[in-house]
């Protein structure tokens, strides 16, 4: 099976896009690159991570990147299938961090463009609730869903998950 060029898969929490995603890319040749955003801050996250790891399994593997997706992505193995997840957690690594999330997004649009090989993006979707209450919560929902907008426009397919189903948007 092949895949297009890029695939953005988005979903609230629990909606089955990691699982959803990773069929995708392992419907192509192997070996496959998992590009892991994520921080274990604490020992929930370690879990988290590791019930990721493991279920994977052999043919993956994995980059951590939770700052330079960008040269993550522009590293990957030329023609190799490349699943990022998720995007959401890299925001909030690079809004936390204090830095210019419109220059990385810009970075990570262009690297996505510019991938090497069949790319698979993981978001979580945050635009479906109430306003947040505070600025923090509000400038990072107004900034995840720029930078949905932003790479649905460039993805070849849009996939949007409810309760482990996938949608075609795009």
């Amino acid at each position: 099976m092949t895949i297009p060029p890029l695939t953005l898969v988005l979903g609230g929490a629990r909606s089955g896009k990691s699982r959803h995603a990773e069929r995708l890319v392992e419907a192509t040749p192997g070996p496959w690159t998992y590009v892991a955003t994520a921080q274990a801050f604490d020992e929930e996250m370690r879990q988290r991570i590791a019930l990721h790891r493991d279920r994977r399994g052999a043919g993956w593997l994995t980059v951590d990147a939770p700052f330079d997706l960008a040269a993550a992505i522009a590293a990957a193995r030329p023609g190799g299938a490349v699943l990022v997840d998720c995007l959401t957690l890299w925001l909030t690594n690079v809004m936390l961090a204090d830095r210019d999330v419109a220059a990385e997004s810009e970075r990570l649009i262009a690297a996505c463009r510019a991938a090497p090989g069949p790319l698979v993006l993981v978001g979580n979707e945050v635009g479906l609730g109430i306003v947040p209450d505070n600025a923090l919560a509000r400038r990072f929902r107004d900034a995840a869903g720029r930078l949905h907008q932003d790479l649905a426009a460039a993805a070849d397919r849009v996939v949007f998950m409810v309760a482990g189903l996938p949608m075609s948007v795009k």
